[in-house]
């Protein structure tokens, strides 16, 4: 992708994978404090956390969040019954792109993991 803006400093990564613990509401909340703290990275508000709570499709049920940070952003998106995330962390800052996906695999104990800077 060409850069349109070369004097804005931004850094984008997804994250993907399949995860191992039991994720609730709490675990959302926590997940954006330890990422934040890993990648040194300051929120100013609390994270919004929706769970449609059976409203559309049963197999894209879950959570969708998102934390703003001081220097953008972080957004998580759960699917609980395939136990599979989607995180792109998006800043105007750098961040260590590495330490993001071993804390992030390290958190939801995931077996499999992908990610990709955009």
């Amino acid at each position: 992708m060409k850069n349109l803006a070369p004097n804005l400093t931004r850094q984008r990564l997804l994250i993907e994978g399949f995860y191992e613990i039991k994720v609730d509401r709490k675990i959302v909340e926590n997940y954006f404090k330890n990422i934040a703290k890993a990648l040194k990275l300051k929120t100013y508000r609390k994270p919004i956390i929706f769970s449609p709570g059976g409203v559309g499709k049963k197999e894209n049920q879950g959570y969708d969040a998102f934390v703003p940070l001081i220097d953008s952003g972080i957004a998580v998106y759960i699917w609980a019954n395939a136990k599979f995330f989607s995180i792109v962390i998006y800043t105007c800052k750098s961040f260590h792109e590495k330490r993001a996906v071993s804390e992030t695999k390290r958190f939801f104990k995931a077996k499999k993991i992908v990610y990709q800077k955009f």
